[in-house]
């Protein structure tokens, strides 16, 4: 029998992904709406960036995905406005009618108004950006190599700003491709004059971690030649130079900025449910306040519990818990059996440095070093979807592993035709 209630999904990362996955769809109808036709493995962006895995590793076509699961349909558009009262998206392609409606459109760089920033700033929040990093920085060594002494400082600098994992894992592969790999390829540059800058606001790197993984952290940064600026804000980039809170300048055509997220809103949500960091506040089903068939999961959703009174933090796991929640309370709802509230079980956090090294905080214990960063890889090659991927880039890590090399640093530009 056709289910007779439609669900419409708004974003295909890992709360929408899963949701998909775990909905019964003998029950309901469903429609996912993304803007890109693919699902992207992000805590792989910053390998893509520093060409140490291809971006075809890490992105997974949703038609590819759900093609053996029935009533899914999928639609490549740009979502405009939700119109809650006529129960309808609107978006790019046309109008299209829910029963209910799941947002899951996460989180986009958060520049914290500063327009000038994110002019010139290079970010890192999609498959796309991190082949744009790839490109652009790959492109100034080409340029390095003929360009003035002058213009040298520039090009020879590269800006992270923001040290959670993202910005350390950066800061940690452009080290490494420093010292093992450029100069191989360029033998004409002194790389001793490239330097890695890594800039936070807070007192330490990692700040969302434990004491043992930030001085452990910011430990490996320092062997590895990352230049390190703590309790500092950048208050202006113009494209060429950086300014700091403390006076400080950095000529730059390098700035990466992993400083903080805020929530992708859609026009039409009342705007009192949309609290710090633009994130829609809901109930423990993930019910948007306010309403009876709108509900948010992932980091766009802001979800208070006794054991997180500002919400959870904006992780995979808690996107892919809560997903598989909602889609079993929603078929819960249709036998009115009651609905299970959601509560998140911390299973840990980490990050990775570089090879051989890593940080890892579980609820039990702490630690670091060589067995961390063999955790991290084994948990992120699991997370990977197909069995092909998993291969590759485990071909990939093992290659570089034992070579300290890879193949990958291609530069793929646009070539524009004059006779347009």
């Amino acid at each position: 029998m056709k289910p007779t209630k439609k669900i419409i999904v708004i974003g295909g990362g890992f709360a929408g992904l899963q949701f998909v996955e775990y909905c019964n769809t003998n029950e309901f109808e469903i429609l996912l709406i993304d803007q890109i036709n693919h699902h992207q493995f992000q805590p792989l962006f910053y390998q893509v960036a520093t060409s140490q895995v291809e971006p075809s590793s890490i992105s997974f076509p949703f038609r590819k995905v759900f093609q053996r699961k029935k009533n899914v349909s999928i639609r490549m558009a740009e979502v405009q406005e939700i119109d809650s009262t006529n129960k309808k998206v609107l978006t790019s392609i046309g109008e299209f009618k829910y029963d209910y409606l799941v947002i899951a459109t996460g989180c986009k760089t958060n520049f914290f108004g500063n327009a000038e920033i994110e002019k010139h700033a290079l970010t890192l929040k999609s498959t796309s950006d991190a082949i744009s990093i790839r490109n652009h920085i790959l492109q100034n060594f080409e340029k390095i190599i003929s360009t003035t002494d002058a213009e040298k400082e520039a090009l020879l600098n590269i800006i992270i700003v923001g040290a959670g994992p993202t910005g350390v894992e950066l800061a940690g592969a452009f080290a490494e491709i420093k010292k093992k790999i450029l100069p191989k390829d360029y033998p004409g540059i002194d790389f001793t004059k490239l330097n890695i800058i890594l800039i936070e606001g807070a007192k330490n790197t990692l700040s969302t971690m434990s004491p043992k993984a930030q001085l452990a952290s910011e430990k490996y940064l320092k062997n590895m030649g990352v230049e390190l600026h703590t309790e500092v804000f950048v208050e202006n980039y113009d494209g060429e130079t950086v300014f700091l809170s403390n006076g400080k300048e950095f000529k730059t055509k390098n700035l990466i900025w992993a400083a903080g997220v805020t929530g992708n809103l859609i026009k039409g949500i009342n705007q009192e449910v949309i609290k710090r960091g633009n994130r829609l506040k809901v109930n423990r089903t993930n019910l948007v306040e306010g309403y009876t068939d709108i509900y948010a999961i992932g980091d766009i959703a802001y979800m208070e519990t006794p054991n997180y009174p500002n919400s959870h933090p904006q992780v995979a796991n808690v996107a892919i818990n809560q997903a598989r929640n909602l889609a079993q309370n929603l078929s819960r709802m249709l036998y009115n059996k009651p609905l299970n509230e959601f509560t998140y079980s911390d299973k840990g956090s980490m990050a990775t440095i570089g090879k051989n090294k890593a940080v890892v905080d579980l609820p039990f214990i702490k630690f670091s070093g060589y067995f961390a960063w063999y955790i991290w890889m084994f948990l992120h090659l699991m997370l990977i979807l197909s069995v092909r991927n998993k291969l590759v880039i485990f071909i990939n890590w093992a290659w570089n592993y034992f070579t300290s090399d890879s193949s990958l640093r291609l530069i793929f530009s646009q070539k524009k035709n004059p006779d347009k």
